[in-house]
């Protein structure tokens, strides 16, 4: 099988981390008689830097015209220390997501038995951890009317929500739910926001359709406490744009580090897969960062984008055996252990492939 990939690295240590997913997908082709063709694109400051947007055109019709998208990390110190910057590399990976009808953030939390003690939650509340938010990527806050009046001295940003904008998330979401323990949960501020009462009305209006899933609605604030007491207690979640900003970013240390956990984009044309950290800028060219969370997303592509289950439990299957036996980067490594690089830990996983 052909596999055409665009490769968006994007800034900071997303490069490091990108290098290590794609000689495992390279080994895991080989494996399975594939052929994959990577066509390398800029997104981000170092987009800015080459040609002064954050995500160019030509990045975009290099991602229309792949299978899938892998990517790295967006964001560098010099903007985010200046307020006042006229483009910054968030627009880029905001622009890329609704030119590329990106709707759907699909985001799990799982925990590793081998790291289930790096938690900083107890053992007894995360044991059993499976849960996957979809949060919604194009509406919301981020994209509602902002600005500034009264000279300067007032901002505001507008949240604004279509009920179709919610039913296809929804609708992701009830399908998702029929596929695993057919629970779902949305999360809201109902009691307060206009939107989260058309968030809720419209979900509840969706329920006869998915009569084998049981709904339930919670408030925003709650589930985000629920979260670090018993969250093996959910399944599925859906909510809108900033919550699900916060909630799954919350979510991520339950597993013991942010550079476990995959992600995926979906909606309306080309699916992105990338990892849940950030650029991590410190880190850059240090050969530290943790490369799993980036290399479990090539596994989500292989299984989501391209249909190759075998190939993806491959991935997870090495990727478990390497934090078994302690090949990790100092992130996870116990103290006084030996810890590896970020391309050490990539060799290791090609190696026993």
């Amino acid at each position: 099988m052909k596999l055409n990939i665009a490769l968006l690295a994007g800034d900071g240590i997303g490069p490091e981390v990108i290098n290590e997913a794609v000689k495992v997908s390279d080994a895991i082709a080989k494996k399975f008689n594939h052929e994959i063709v990577w066509t390398p694109a800029l997104t981000g400051a170092c987009a800015i830097d080459a040609v002064g947007v954050p995500y160019p055109d030509e990045t975009h019709e290099i991602c229309m015209k792949a299978d899938a998208v892998l990517f790295g990390a967006i964001g560098h110190p010099k903007y985010d220390n200046n307020p006042s910057a006229a483009v910054r590399p968030e627009q880029g990976l905001l622009l890329m997501r609704k030119k590329l009808g990106l709707f759907a953030n699909v985001r799990p939390t799982f925990t590793f038995p081998s790291l289930i003690d790096n938690s900083p939650l107890k053992r007894e509340r995360i044991e059993g951890t499976d849960l996957v938010f979809l949060r919604e990527l194009t509406g919301g806050i981020y994209f509602g009317e902002k600005g500034r009046k009264d000279h300067g001295e007032t901002a505001f940003d507008t949240c604004t929500y279509t009920r179709a904008e919610v039913q296809r998330l929804a609708k992701k979401g009830f399908e998702l739910a029929m596929t695993r323990t057919k629970k779902l949960c949305c999360v809201d501020k109902a009691n307060v926001l206009e939107t989260s009462r058309l968030w809720r009305e419209t979900v509840q209006a969706m329920e006869k359709d998915y009569p084998e899933v049981t709904v339930s609605y919670e408030f925003v604030d709650a589930v985000a406490m629920r979260l670090v007491q018993w969250p093996n207690s959910y399944d599925v979640l859906i909510t809108e744009n900033l919550f699900g900003d916060i909630l799954t970013d919350e979510a991520s240390v339950i597993s013991g580090s942010m550079g476990l956990m995959p992600s995926a984009s979906v909606g309306e044309h080309t699916s992105l897969y990338e990892p849940i950290h950030g650029s991590y800028p410190q880190a850059t060219g240090l050969n530290i960062a943790n490369p799993l969370a980036t290399v479990l997303s090539a596994a989500m592509m292989f299984e989501d984008a391209f249909k190759l289950t075998a190939e993806a439990e491959a991935i997870r299957d090495v990727v478990n055996k390497s934090l078994e036996q302690g090949i990790v980067t100092e992130d996870l490594a116990i103290k006084g252990a030996k810890t590896y690089s970020t391309s050490e830990v990539g060799d290791w996983l090609v190696a026993n492939l």
